[in-house]
């Protein structure tokens, strides 16, 4: 085997797809589907461990965590603490939900900074505390239906914490340290989503959601690029 074959068939594609699209030169349907499947699940995970890992270091790097909304990062907070709950009620292996957790304490850690930077780092580090504890009583102790309903309303809260983001880089006419290669990979990641949900979802609901979210992405999306043309004249 090539190298190339053995990196693609390992990675990418079964060894039928590969005889598909590169011995026989066909454009195959299905194996078509898995292929960009494949490649849409890698973004999400990108997106997963290294967006709010971007925002976190540019944040650190500036020293200033101007323009960034509390409220949103509040809501990608809760966003992100309902599938975290979820595994540790369900006892899941942690290998199974690991980048959640990292991505919850990255942006609990954001959080952490708006307020630090906003010169309240006491009220700050009380948040972590407070929250770190009720993470871990709730994960513990809370009812099912709790985590359950936790679990659910994930992505409108991340809905919702993208609209606060929005309209915070609408009042101040500018985007602060917002970060524009986060908000890239959130945005792939997002019409990656949608793909997804069109092809495998039975539930319009969840599409619906999905798109909802991408729209508010590209949103954002468009207000970096805007922001960044009115600096280049």
């Amino acid at each position: 085997m090539s190298p190339v074959k053995d990196f693609l068939v390992a990675h990418l594609m079964p060894e039928g797809c590969y005889v598909q699209f590169f011995i026989n030169f066909r454009f195959h349907v299905p194996c078509s589907t898995f292929v960009l499947n494949k490649i849409i699940g890698v973004w999400i995970l990108l997106d997963v461990v290294f967006a709010q890992l971007l925002q976190l270091l540019k944040i650190l790097w500036r020293r200033n965590a101007d323009g960034l909304s509390l409220a949103c990062s509040l809501l990608q907070l809760y966003a992100s603490s309902g599938p975290v709950l979820f595994a540790m009620a369900h006892n899941f292996p942690l290998f199974a939900w690991g980048e959640r957790l990292f991505l919850t304490t990255q942006t609990a850690m954001i959080v952490f900074l708006i307020l630090h930077y906003r010169g309240d780092t006491i009220r700050g580090m009380l948040f972590l505390s407070v929250y770190a504890i009720s993470l871990i009583l709730l994960g513990l102790y809370a009812p099912a239906q709790i985590i359950s309903a936790m679990h659910s309303s994930s992505l409108a809260a991340l809905i919702a914490s993208k609209v606060f983001q929005a309209r915070t880089n609408y009042r101040n006419g500018h985007t602060g340290q917002l970060s524009p290669l986060s908000v890239f990979l959130t945005c792939a990641a997002s019409l990656g989503l949608v793909c997804v949900s069109l092809q495998d979802t039975g539930n319009s609901l969840a599409t619906a959601s999905y798109i909802v979210s991408a729209c508010f992405s590209c949103v954002l999306l468009a207000q970096i690029l805007s922001a960044a043309k009115k600096k280049i004249e």
